[in-house]
């Protein structure tokens, strides 16, 4: 088994095909996005291959150690929309193959008009875990 971790990105991977931002869609699109995402965790839980789950708020904190007796809370920098992460998944599969598989799957969650969105996720490996990247 090797973990991986899905990262949902607000922006910065190319435009999803369903590219309508959350704060467009109607409170019925909103709650059939985190059902489809519910159900996902919930097949991965009973197939073992769920660890973890979170959503995260668009909003946060910098932190910098600053020496000696200096708060290490800043202003900034503020990152770009585009690099902020809207919330991640890890998963604990076979292969590198079902990780891909079950990316793909997520990248399906439907968005406005009830259509998937087709979401680019980045996919990155835990480092130590034995991972087998195939063109």
């Amino acid at each position: 088994m090797a973990k991986y971790l899905m990262l949902k990105h607000y922006r910065g991977a190319p435009a999803a095909v369903n590219n309508v931002m959350m704060d467009q869609w109607t409170q019925d699109e909103i709650s059939a996005h985190i059902q489809y995402m519910n159900d996902f965790a919930d097949r991965l839980k009973e197939a073992g291959e769920f660890v973890d789950a979170q959503a995260l708020a668009p909003e946060g904190t910098w932190v910098q150690y600053g020496g000696e007796g200096r708060p290490p809370v800043t202003d900034g920098p503020f990152a770009e929309t585009k690099d902020l992460i809207a919330g991640w998944m890890v998963i604990d599969v076979d292969s590198y193959d079902r990780a891909l598989e079950l990316a793909g799957e997520l990248s399906a969650a439907p968005g406005a008009g009830g259509r998937p969105i087709h979401e680019w996720l980045e996919l990155r490996p835990f480092m130590g875990e034995a991972h087998t990247i195939t063109e």
